[in-house]
């Protein structure tokens, strides 16, 4: 089944941004990487193939999909300390019961300093959870599941973060389960009179029909409240779409492709399993974990809507699972100049963290910021990077460090 070559390739993912098309020489940034901690598999967890989150104090946020008490992944926190070191404290370890286990995604707060996300096992039904941590002084933390998925119509084995709209509804997708069993769109509508959190499934995904199916990634709103997302597999050429679910004003939402990938016209890019990103014209980024010129190592590319009412897809960038890295399993993040970074978690020696930037011909260029070796500066980072105020990059790689079994790093650029 192709869910089990994706999870053979992702090692179980996720959040993003791109524009790149650089057929040009990969060079190598005079940047410095230091690993903020590196995980045993022990109870600080191991294997993290989300990203990070910061609060405001500036500590760390994220998940590992093993380790902990009992095997089955952990929620942690970073907090920087004296002479730059990192100290890692474990908020929550799940056991692979009714509280998850194995979470893919990585982590979002509330106002309040809730946090948020999901397990792609466990539950009351086995299928996964969506899940609340609260602080409760102390260092302490407590977990409450917001949902456990069944399988059935609800969606099951989320393997994508969670976003929040204006009104404090949850959106998200799964992997599997639905009406047809291939993946679903969910809402988490928060509590009312009954203090329960309520799903209701906005799509079921189809492997017999176009709309695509295996939602792999988180979903991202516009401007207007319409949501874009990827499947990893189907629509019209069964490898892979960019699809739109808009709100019918009925409370049902309506699902389109907007674009279908095809990985036989020997360009195009194959299986997203990365989210997507808006720029302020409304244009969607995304990356592909297979497919482009080089066949099967990748692809950045750029959505534009035209007049017609069309989405017109340009290949920005390919990589070529050489120096410059190959199959992106993660998205893409901007910064103020425009400047867009990333990670391939193949190419290079173990993956890489690059940077791709728009040159005066209107092709983008691809700079290495970092080639990770596979020792103690970590291997295969699955997930993507974040900012901190002074423009350094923060990610995680699910093997390597000290005891390989995956790292925190920054990357000063």
């Amino acid at each position: 089944m192709q869910h089990n070559r994706f999870f053979t390739v992702l090692s179980l993912f996720l959040v993003l941004v791109a524009m790149a098309f650089a057929l040009t020489p990969k060079a190598q940034a005079a940047s410095s990487e230091k690993v903020l901690y590196s995980f045993t598999n022990g109870a600080d967890g191991g294997d993290p193939v989300a990203g990070l989150v910061f609060d405001g104090a500036g500590n760390l946020y994220g998940t590992t999909h093993y380790g902990g008490t009992s095997d089955y992944g952990t929620v942690f926190e970073l907090t920087p300390g004296g002479g730059g070191k990192w100290t890692e404290s474990v908020l929550f370890s799940f056991t692979g019961g009714k509280d998850g286990g194995e979470p893919n995604a990585g982590l979002i707060f509330d106002a309040a300093g809730n946090l948020y996300g999901t397990t792609y096992l466990g539950g009351t039904h086995g299928h996964g959870t969506a899940f609340m941590l609260s602080p409760k002084g102390g260092g302490k933390w407590a977990e409450k599941v917001l949902h456990s998925f069944s399988g059935g119509k609800d969606g099951g084995h989320p393997s994508a973060g969670l976003i929040f709209d204006a009104a404090g509804n949850l959106y998200g997708t799964t992997a599997e389960g639905g009406k047809y069993e291939y993946g679903a769109a969910f809402m988490l509508v928060p509590p009312g009179v009954n203090s329960k959190w309520t799903v209701t499934t906005l799509h079921s995904f189809n492997a017999n029909g176009k709309d695509g199916y295996t939602p792999l990634a988180s979903l991202v709103f516009d401007a207007t409240g319409i949501l874009y997302g990827t499947t990893w597999a189907g629509g019209s050429h069964a490898d892979g779409t960019v699809f739109t679910l808009t709100p019918d004003g009925a409370g049902g939402w309506k699902e389109k492709v907007i674009y279908n990938f095809n990985f036989g016209n020997g360009k195009d890019g194959a299986e997203p399993v990365a989210g997507l990103i808006l720029d302020a014209a409304g244009n969607l980024y995304g990356t592909t974990v297979s497919g482009g010129s080089n066949r099967f190592y990748g692809t950045v590319f750029e959505l534009t809507l035209g007049v017609n009412g069309k989405w017109k897809e340009t290949i920005l960038h390919t990589f070529d699972d050489g120096t410059g890295g190959g199959e992106p399993n993660a998205g893409l993040i901007a910064d103020a100049a425009g400047n867009l970074y990333g990670t391939a978690a193949t190419g290079g020696t173990a993956g890489v963290l690059f940077e791709l930037t728009l040159g005066g011909n209107g092709k983008w260029k691809e700079t290495v910021l970092h080639d990770f070796k596979s020792g103690k500066d970590g291997a295969e980072p699955y997930a993507g990077v974040i900012f901190d105020a002074a423009g350094n990059l923060y990610g995680t790689t699910k093997i390597g460090g000290a005891d390989s079994s995956g790292t925190v790093f920054e990357v000063t650029p």
